[in-house]
């Protein structure tokens, strides 16, 4: 169609209606003049409900304070990642992130736009998961209190040949008798979370909790009111609930990616490490917990620490029993011990009776990178079982993406080359996160859309 058929403000409309987030629009007076229909998913509302009528008409649990929007409009200034709770004209409690940007055209502000991310339903599991486990906690046994830690590894089941890694379990096991906190840091899939957990086994607190959280998975109002616990009244909707330091009181609290935890929010996880005392989101009443911390990160600290990722402060208070577990491809003479595991493991889970594998593929292991490490090896392994025609893996089984083209192979075209090098680097990207998309996308550098538009079509 020639562009001059196109209407620029369909245009415009068309691509809002696109977005996979909501999109909000009011004028200088509150009035809302756009609003899409992810938007009106999110808050439960007809699109007709709200298009046309005052802000605080369709929301009235809303005020001019309580409204990012109404803020913007009076401020001039952008407000970003705030979290905010209100009710709609239904009833239902709504809680979104929101970015909310002034709309200026020749220098005069028009109005506001608020791009809002949904996370009711994401706060709603995460609360449900705080509740299991306070449920499991006040399980009663003969012997002792039911904690919420079952099936955690322990030192015996770390395999290595490693002398380096038997050092590291070796200081491992030392750090078990202390209860001072604890960094543990490497690059995905080493076991970060198989070492901590060995270590609050073998330590005096493996009758207690052990509770982990990624940092990365929420963002950071749900984080904080996850962690602390809420008082009752403290936002719309509020009610009276413990956080994960209150529920590992006398056990443990894992934190993995620590270095995505906000900068502020590290500032009070500093503040319990040192005097040891919480205060529920809205409260006014603080309480003493007993809580080893344990971190893990994916990333050099010191980097993290030098481009303002990461508190110096609680770095240093951290890094008193710091250690850093090294890559499967720095532990050669691990990688056949751990394949053999995984044989022996997934031969009981699909009723399988592989023996091993040949030569040539003990090779490739020995020679590939595993940028994955340990878990993409699993995951390697556990591919190749469901696919083998035999009693013995070879390198017809590998996937796809790790079989590498021999010299008398045809040269691919520019583009289909293109398209298997992306698919090649989403699949590892895939494996290393667990099949986590929001995890890969970071990893890759690209949007959570683009991966997810990505993986529908090329995988």
């Amino acid at each position: 169609m020639p562009s001059e058929f196109f209407n620029t403000s369909e245009v415009l409309e068309a691509i809002l209606e696109t977005i996979d987030e909501g999109i909000h629009v009011i004028d200088p007076k509150g009035m809302t003049i756009f609003y899409n229909g992810v938007a009106a998913n999110h808050d439960g509302m007809k699109r007709s409900e709200v298009i046309g009528k005052p802000l605080l008409e369709a929301f009235p649990s809303l005020n001019h304070k309580s409204s990012t929007l109404l803020r913007v409009i009076k401020s001039e200034k952008p407000i970003y990642n705030y979290s905010q709770s209100y009710v709609n004209a239904h009833g239902r409690i709504i809680e979104t992130l929101n970015t909310t940007l002034p709309i200026y055209v020749d220098g005069f502000m028009i109005g506001a736009i608020e791009i809002a991310k949904d996370y009711s339903r994401l706060k709603q599991l995460s609360e449900r998961l705080a509740d299991l486990e306070s449920s499991l906690k006040t399980i009663k046994s003969p012997e002792r209190k039911m904690p919420a830690n079952g099936g955690l590894y322990s030192f015996a089941e770390i395999l290595t040949k490693d002398n380096g890694f038997k050092g590291l379990i070796a200081q491992g096991k030392k750090a078990a008798r202390s209860s001072s906190s604890v960094l543990v840091y490497g690059e995905s899939g080493v076991g970060k979370e198989l070492f901590v957990q060995s270590i609050h086994q073998d330590s005096s607190r493996s009758k207690e909790p052990f509770i982990a959280q990624n940092c990365a998975a929420l963002p950071e109002s749900l984080l904080e009111s996850l962690l602390f616990g809420t008082a009752k009244g403290s936002y719309t909707g509020a009610v009276e609930r413990q956080g994960l330091f209150e529920l590992a009181n006398g056990g443990t609290l894992f934190l993995d990616e620590l270095q995505s935890m906000p900068i502020d929010l590290q500032a009070k996880l500093l503040r319990v490490l040192e005097d040891g005392f919480i205060r529920r989101i809205g409260g006014t009443k603080s309480v003493q917990v007993d809580v080893r911390i344990m971190a893990a990160m994916n990333m050099d600290p010191k980097k993290e620490v030098s481009e303002n990722r990461l508190r110096p402060d609680l770095f240093y208070r951290l890094n008193v029993l710091s250690y850093e577990l090294p890559p499967l491809r720095e532990r050669i003479d691990d990688i056949e011990l751990l394949s053999q595991h995984f044989i022996s493991t997934f031969n009981s889970k699909l009723g399988l009776s592989i023996k091993g594998m040949d030569e040539k593929a003990k090779t490739f292991f020995r020679k590939y990178h595993w940028p994955g490490n340990v878990r993409e090896l699993k995951h390697t392994i556990e591919f190749m079982m469901n696919h083998t025609e035999n009693d013995v893996l070879n390198l017809e089984d590998l996937p796809q993406f790790l079989k590498k083209p021999t010299p008398s192979e045809k040269i691919l075209p520019l583009r289909e080359a293109m398209i298997e090098m992306e698919t090649k680097l989403i699949t590892e990207a895939l494996l290393q996160t667990n099949g986590n998309v929001f995890q890969a996308s970071k990893l890759l550098q690209i949007p959570r859309q683009t991966l997810q538009y990505k993986i529908k079509k090329h995988i």
